[in-house]
């Protein structure tokens, strides 16, 4: 097709400018599969140790956007360099946001708080986890004081795991080679605001701290909404990480994930649950062990009381008989639960 103008030449300029201008902005709009938004860690784009329901947002973005969020492991420069990562193998913004001066009550270097603007109280919102990429060739796992034994004495604190990314393994010694598996240990919303500061260790209705290995690349999480906005956080990369995380860490390391964003309206839940390939999860938190294992079942006789219309006794039954209770971990302050039920049980949707 061809076009004709009959304009002088500085109209035809403007026509043209015009043209480059709205390809531009149509090519430059963010929060699409395939131009999402950037959230870096920064001293302004990440939070230390807290959820809160007053935090200052550090993306505003709509349901439906996706953001490609880097997340930084939970150390200090000295210390990984202190344990033999050499110093130029830093994450530069490790170093930067050691100035971030609001901190605790816990530990934790989450990014964000990202805000939905449809999000309302009441809500739920669904986070999906399209890809997680290892951001850097190293993890650790740390003996911490609140691991499982922590009232034992080992003989090592502290170990750097070399990450293979195209084999996908973490060389844990000379003749161990563990699977990767990354996933974000620490995702979550501001829990309620009488709460206040939530410490970013234990998780509990806001998510958080879950620490639930199966939340890799294609699962969603969904959180039930506290607060205008959801003010979601992330964090506490991991590697890799066995069910129980009995010492206190994974294998602990930086990433980048891709997530889509999602509100849910007219649907509340009250605690996270989520759903990958093959599996509808179910979670609780509670100090107490017994506590939250109730807890997480409950939530799954309340899963397929309101999805698959099952009556109570019916949808306890099927839980005995076909789902699986795990332990998620059991050194975060609140224990977790989860119990994962799957899906090709279901012969009709």
């Amino acid at each position: 097709m061809k076009y004709k103008f009959k304009l002088y030449n500085g109209g035809i300029i403007a026509i043209a400018f015009s043209f480059l201008f709205f390809f531009s902005a149509t090519a430059q709009k963010a929060g699409t599969d395939k131009n999402p938004y950037i959230l870096i860690p920064s001293p302004s784009t990440v939070v230390w140790g807290n959820y809160w329901s007053e935090a200052k947002p550090a993306l505003s973005i709509h349901s439906g956007d996706y953001v490609k969020v880097h997340t930084l492991l939970t150390s200090t420069p000295e210390r990984l360099e202190a344990a033999g990562v050499p110093a130029d193998k830093v994450e530069k913004e490790l170093r930067e946001v050691q100035t971030v001066k609001d901190r605790g009550p816990g530990g934790h270097v989450l990014t964000g708080p990202i805000y939905i603007e449809e999000a309302e109280p009441g809500d739920i919102l669904e986070i999906k986890i399209n890809s997680i990429d290892l951001a850097i060739p190293y993890g650790y796992n740390a003996i911490g004081v609140n691991g499982y034994l922590s009232d034992e004495i080992f003989d090592r604190k502290m170990m750097i795991i070399n990450l293979d990314k195209e084999k996908m393994i973490g060389h844990f010694s000379d003749n161990i080679s563990i699977p990767l598996h990354p996933f974000f240990g620490s995702m979550g919303v501001a829990p309620p605001k009488e709460v206040g500061k939530w410490n970013s260790a234990p998780p509990w209705v806001h998510g958080g701290n879950l620490d639930n290995k199966e939340l890799v690349a294609g699962s969603s999480l969904f959180l039930p909404i506290h607060v205008k906005g959801a003010l979601f956080e992330i964090g506490d990369g991991h590697a890799a990480q066995g069910n129980g995380e009995v010492d206190i860490t994974a294998i602990e390391t930086s990433l980048i994930g891709n997530l889509q964003f999602i509100v849910h309206k007219g649907k509340t839940i009250h605690w996270p649950r989520a759903a990958t390939a093959t599996h509808v999860i179910t979670m609780g938190c509670d100090r107490d062990l017994n506590a939250a294992t109730r807890i997480a079942i409950r939530e799954m006789i309340s899963y397929l009381r309101e999805e698959k219309k099952l009556s109570q006794a019916d949808a306890y039954m099927l839980c005995s008989v076909a789902a699986d209770v795990d332990i998620t971990q059991l050194v975060d302050g609140n224990v977790g639960v989860h119990v994962m039920l799957p899906k090709n049980i279901f012969t009709k949707n």
